[in-house]
């Protein structure tokens, strides 16, 4: 069989998959033990056909597959993938280009330079921000607090790259009391510990309290990291970015803010203002497989300092060939990976596919389906609302008359999962279990949010006490 024929036949059954997206049930159909049966097996001893290969392997996984591409997934702020950006991870698959060096591919970096300046404008940040392509925001908080780590040790004489932390003066990390737990995982792995982090508190609705930022700050000796958040995963909510921006300031402090989703509303006109004051910032990590729409894995790091950032991440090998100074980029100088996928290609792709106004759009569209579920929760007996619907996040909780809200609401999520009309999940929010419904793809219409509702109504009903 030729690569040729066999590429087709690839596509075709890829097409098909997304074809069926609209009327297969959103969750997984097989349990994990019918997975390992059709999956596992010995060690093959001897080769197989590649064609069969892929038709067994797309048969077999097809029932562990969750339709997260599809419109009526609102679980963890997955988004969908473009048709552009799918056809070009393909294309990056099929090109298997090393994106560390120039000299490894030449169009990569110069695809990358393009779109990391394209990001930065859509995103509303300073000309001339650094920038790392990485896995994901988790990622993009590593590469941005090594950054913050070697700027704010620089600034009283401590050189972190050659002496390391033993015997370095402390550094407090100031951050909301409702920051994602990607910021506590980072500063782990950058060595800090999480018992650097002074939690700030935080209001009803997860925002940072500035004043109670500044007390924390004042009764802070050393070198600062404030944290601050352009979306809460839970709620949507933003931290009072201007205000923040104006403590970290007056403190000498460096300002990390974590953008994973939220940050995209810079790229929307009727959403923009919840990110005033983020352009101030000296370091924000976000997310292209959220609201971008691109395949996983895809986060980018910025840093309004290049030269801490190359600093923190860069490195020279004699057999390596570096391009010169001011030269074109080395992606290996901005983040954590020697080699890796040329991530840049389906990014690039989906922003010429879609331009600002289609951002725009993708975005005002998303979060207009999450109020026109807010809107029908609020209309409906025994449901509430638990939080201020400013983005694309939805907090549900369902009340039992006669039970328990929390084991209720529970309940009801698990039905709605078994159901497969769509896919959402839970959340414990300020001591109450909530449901938790993310709206993040572009394929979500509304006779998906229509069809949801009625779905979620319909097991709320079922499941209530007489």
């Amino acid at each position: 069989m030729t690569i040729r024929a066999l590429l087709e036949e690839t596509a075709g059954l890829a097409a098909g998959y997304l074809e069926k997206l609209p009327d297969r049930p959103v969750g997984w159909l097989a349990d994990v033990d019918v997975l390992r049966s059709r999956l596992g097996g010995p060690l093959p001893a001897t080769p197989t056909e590649p064609r069969q290969v892929i038709a067994d392997l797309a048969a077999d996984v097809e029932p562990g597959l969750v339709a997260s591409p599809g419109g009526r997934y609102f679980g963890f702020v997955i988004g969908g993938t473009t048709p552009a950006a799918i056809a070009a991870d393909w294309l990056t698959s099929t090109w298997d280009q090393n994106a560390g060096l120039f000299v490894c591919c030449p169009s990569s970096a110069v695809v990358e330079e393009v779109a990391g300046a394209w990001l930065a404008q859509l995103l509303g940040l300073p000309d001339g921000v650094g920038f790392g392509l990485v896995t994901g925001c988790q990622m993009a908080h590593v590469t941005a607090l090594a950054a913050a780590r070697h700027s704010v040790f620089a600034r009283v004489g401590w050189d972190v790259g050659e002496r390391g932390l033993i015997g370095a003066p402390a550094v407090r990390v100031l951050a909301g009391a409702e920051r994602h737990i990607t910021v506590d995982r980072a500063l782990r792995l950058l060595g800090f510990g999480t018992g650097c982090v002074t939690p700030v508190a935080a209001d009803a609705q997860g925002r940072m309290v500035p004043s109670a930022l500044r007390e924390a700050v004042a009764a802070a000796d050393g070198p600062k990291i404030v944290c601050g958040q352009a979306g809460n995963v839970n709620t949507g909510a933003f931290d009072p970015l201007e205000e923040i921006a104006d403590i970290a300031s007056e403190a000498g402090a460096w300002l990390h803010i974590d953008g994973a989703f939220g940050l995209w509303a810079a790229a929307s006109p009727t959403h923009r203002h919840l990110v005033a004051g983020a352009e101030r910032a000296d370091s924000w990590a976000v997310d292209a497989h959220k609201w971008l729409n691109v395949p996983y894995d895809s986060g980018i790091a910025f840093c309004a300092h290049p030269e801490a950032q190359q600093a923190a991440m860069g490195v020279r090998a004699s057999y390596l060939i570096h391009a010169d100074p001011g030269g074109p980029r080395d992606a290996l100088e901005w983040n954590p990976e020697f080699s890796r996928r040329a991530r840049a290609f389906p990014i690039y792709a989906a922003i010429r596919s879609l331009g600002r106004s289609g951002i725009a759009d993708l975005i005002e569209r998303s979060c207009a389906h999450a109020r026109r579920f807010a809107d029908a929760f609020d209309a409906a007996p025994h449901t509430e609302v638990l939080n201020d619907v400013v983005l694309n996040q939805v907090l549900v909780r369902f009340v039992d008359p006669a039970g328990d809200h929390g084991a209720y609401t529970d309940a009801v999520i698990e039905a709605v999962q078994r159901d497969g009309t769509c896919w959402l999940s839970g959340t414990t929010w300020q001591g109450m279990r909530a449901m938790r419904i993310s709206v993040s793809s572009h394929s979500t219409t509304s006779d998906d949010v229509e069809r949801s509702v009625e779905a979620i109504l319909r097991a709320a009903v079922q499941l209530r006490s007489p």
